[in-house]
């Protein structure tokens, strides 16, 4: 038996490749959309990809499964349970084979035992791994959103990311009885979760790729003693604000993304292209240079977005997905614009009409006989001697739960995430000062803010440098202190 994982840094996305070398036969479980990693690795191990899974309908990603299956002729394996409202809607059309609990699969001498897990999602499965040449007793776990390293799937999605309301106290109770129901496993068995540190579809994920059922026993708070109303409390108290495009990766992926996709090459354009796309009602434009750069001097009407790992959550998070997105790239030869495309079609987003280069931005200047526009960074006493006044409004970026710890006196706490639907509450003539924990996000909002007209300055050192200087900090559970 060969096993190999995949794993895309920048989702903390996990997928695999399981073969049996005696007969040639591949399977893939959880694809993502770079369905090339697949179809080259299986060459390389002298493998033909037979069989194409996934533990459930994704969230934070536009599956490869589909694809991957129509490319290489393969048996597409999914998901049967959850009820009627959690099915696959190309399933039927597609000739997949719908699997339930206790089903098994062969793959050569591989053999995969199908487990019903629900909670995260209700239609979520588990793969138990046999190597059949070898024993008649599993070795491992392909827990997806399930069980990971430390941690375990967040219950609540279904509501706060997918709209179904209502769902996420009975999704956590879900979770619980199918935790009890996996207790039964031995402990020596592999668990290979679907995501790692990063991953949004859990709280507090280890950066440890695997892990044993008998390590999770001893260190994951999940499988401590409790009852299942301790679990449902803990499971659903601190869970971060869920990226926004998640609610559309369930869509696409539950009815069906496309079966064959093509990464498109974006065209480079001059500066003058900038004066027809800027502020155009179906286009927006996101720079991808490193905060401080634009902070100097940037396009009015441009989104900072900075080439990062955490570049698809917050595209996913900020721009629309019926708009054409143009890139200013943060690199003359257009680097980075290639990977921003790729990382964008992770997501669903494809509709890219182009990239600039980074002197684009004083090309355009001259061109258009306008000034380029600058994001100041206000230093944190400033501010705090202007809110002494009611000089300033403080819009604080970061998630709840690190706003509840400690924030500054009279801030308004609007997740970055959530940040463009709530604009609406920001007067014209408001002085605001953004700021998250070090200003990476901040910078981000600043930058969304201006485009929409608002005046935003950005807090230089964020929360961290205001807690360092001693100034005033409130905690929702504490009466202000200074």
């Amino acid at each position: 038996m060969l096993l190999h994982r995949f794993y895309d840094a920048k989702l903390a996305q996990a997928s695999f490749l399981v073969g049996c070398q005696s007969t040639g036969e591949a399977i893939i479980i959880d694809p993502n959309r770079d369905v090339e990693q697949y179809l080259t690795q299986a060459r390389v191990e002298g493998l033909h990809i037979t069989h194409v899974t996934e533990t459930h309908i994704h969230a934070d990603f536009v599956s490869g499964a589909r694809e991957l299956a129509g490319r290489t002729g393969a048996r597409l394996l999914l998901s049967g349970e959850g009820g009627v409202d959690w099915q696959y809607a190309f399933a039927e059309g597609d000739g997949a084979t719908l699997l339930h609990d206790r089903d098994e699969l062969r793959v050569g001498n591989v053999r995969l035992q199908v487990l019903h897990t629900p909670g995260h999602t209700p239609e979520h499965l588990t793969f138990l791994l046999t190597d059949l040449a070898a024993t008649d007793q599993p070795m491992g776990a392909f827990t997806g959103d399930f069980i990971f390293v430390g941690d375990v799937g967040r219950p609540d999605l279904l509501e706060r990311a997918a709209g179904e309301a209502d769902t996420m106290e009975a999704s956590a109770r879900t979770l619980y009885q199918s935790l009890q129901r996996f207790r039964a496993q031995p402990d020596h068995l592999q668990l290979w979760p679907g995501h790692g540190a990063g991953s949004a579809c859990g709280r507090s994920l280890g950066a440890v790729p695997t892990s044993t059922l008998g390590y999770e026993r001893q260190v994951n708070w999940a499988f401590a003693d409790m009852t299942e109303e301790q679990f449902v409390e803990r499971v659903l108290t601190g869970q971060p604000e869920p990226p926004r495009y998640f609610a559309m990766m369930k869509r696409i992926n539950r009815e069906g993304p496309s079966r064959q996709y093509e990464h498109p090459a974006p065209h480079r354009l001059d500066a003058p292209h900038v004066l027809q796309v800027v502020g155009a009602r179906d286009t927006v434009v996101v720079d991808l240079r490193p905060a401080v750069q634009v902070a100097h001097a940037y396009v009015p009407g441009t989104i900072n977005i900075p080439m990062s790992r955490a570049f698809p959550t917050w595209a996913g998070a900020l721009l629309p997905y019926d708009r054409t997105v143009y890139l200013i790239a943060a690199d003359e030869d257009g680097t980075s614009a290639r990977e921003a495309v790729h990382d964008l079609s992770r997501i669903g987003i494809d509709r890219v009409g182009g990239w600039f280069p980074p002197s684009a931005v004083e090309e355009w200047a001259n061109w258009s006989g306008r000034s380029t526009e600058t994001i100041q960074q206000v230093d944190p006493d400033a501010v705090a001697r202007d809110l002494e006044v009611g000089r300033r409004v403080v819009v604080d970026v970061r998630g709840r739960e690190e706003w509840s710890a400690t924030h500054i006196p009279g801030a308004t706490n609007i997740p970055l995430a959530e940040l463009d639907a709530h604009l609406g509450e920001l007067a014209p003539d408001d002085q605001v000062v953004v700021h998250c924990q070090s200003g990476l996000r901040s910078a981000i909002a600043a930058s969304l803010l201006k485009s929409h007209g608002v005046d935003a300055v950005n807090l230089a050192g964020g929360m961290a440098e205001w807690e360092r200087r001693g100034l005033p900090v409130e905690r929702a559970d504490a009466p202000p202190s200074a």
